[in-house]
């Protein structure tokens, strides 16, 4: 297997040990060094299989100092191998700075196809998995937080969160005040032994006193689903315009492009008000 100059990003299993695939225990076996963001959690996979590759940590607080080293080692020839606690690295864990900088400096990266926890919390939930957007953890600050709801409340693909257990109920309650009361799956400890689903409605899960809030959770939320406008909402809206001074030609207009709906049924009701 020819692993020169080349850095390796490799998942590792999110619960079950056998999640591993025989790719990724080659890889870590082949390379020369393996950055782990914690090289004690770490360690006992690397003994479960053999590997017995130098592992050298890398974390947040360490990541701007080891980039540099890590571009001298590959300069060398040397091939690196980085592994998170769990899942696949870079994704809501540290990473991200180290890929630009092995990138910029011309150096190929390869991700290994493995294990993460959203996608198949994803494709069990139920939601549609077809069209999605992931954001992880949500910043702490509340400003923050807020400011994402407002670029996505409107968005119609389903929506994907990881949550802390120590605030489930309060974030829940934070979906719920932002985004209404849509459908939405909490996926618990993926791949682990007490892997379970809660299906219902943000306010359901928020109200739910029999779930067991110790563990890892990905929320799963339904996209924005544009409500269907009706004879009656065409009515009111008519109603209203004509009562602020437009004509009813310009208040049938106007209806039709708010509501999208077909100019001969507003026109019909408009005729119908017009009479009464």
């Amino acid at each position: 297997m020819n692993t020169k100059a080349i850095l390796y990003l490799v998942p590792t299993p999110i619960g079950n040990l056998q999640d591993m695939t025989f790719r990724a225990i080659q890889t870590l076996k082949d390379v020369t060094l393996i950055l782990a963001e914690d090289t004690r959690t770490s360690g006992f996979l690397l003994k479960h299989y053999e590997i017995r590759t130098p592992m050298q940590s890398y974390h947040k607080h360490n990541e701007r100092k080891r980039c540099s080293e890590i571009i001298e080692r590959l300069k060398k020839g040397d091939s690196i191998a980085l592994i998170s606690d769990a899942g696949t690295p870079v994704i809501s864990d540290p990473g991200e700075l180290l890929v630009k900088e092995v990138i910029a400096n011309d150096f190929e990266v390869i991700c290994l196809p493995g294990a993460t926890a959203f996608v198949p919390a994803l494709v069990a939930s139920g939601l549609c998995p077809s069209k999605f957007s992931f954001h992880g953890f949500l910043p702490e600050k509340l400003k923050d937080k807020t400011a994402i709801m407002e670029n996505i409340k409107e968005n119609s693909e389903t929506l994907i969160f990881y949550i802390s257990p120590h605030n489930i109920s309060s974030e829940l309650e934070f979906f719920l005040n932002h985004l209404g009361n849509r459908k939405a799956v909490l996926a618990k400890e993926i791949s682990k032994f007490h892997e379970t689903f809660y299906r219902g409605t943000l306010e359901s899960l928020m109200k739910d006193d029999t779930m067991n809030r110790k563990g890892e959770f990905v929320l799963i939320i339904e996209g924005f689903v544009q409500k269907q406008a009706n004879s009656l909402d065409a009515e009111q809206m008519l109603i209203k315009l004509l009562s602020e001074g437009l004509s009813g030609k310009d208040a049938v207009t106007e209806t039709v492009s708010a509501l999208k709906l077909r100019k001969n049924i507003v026109y019909d009701i408009y005729t119908k008000l017009k009479k009464a």
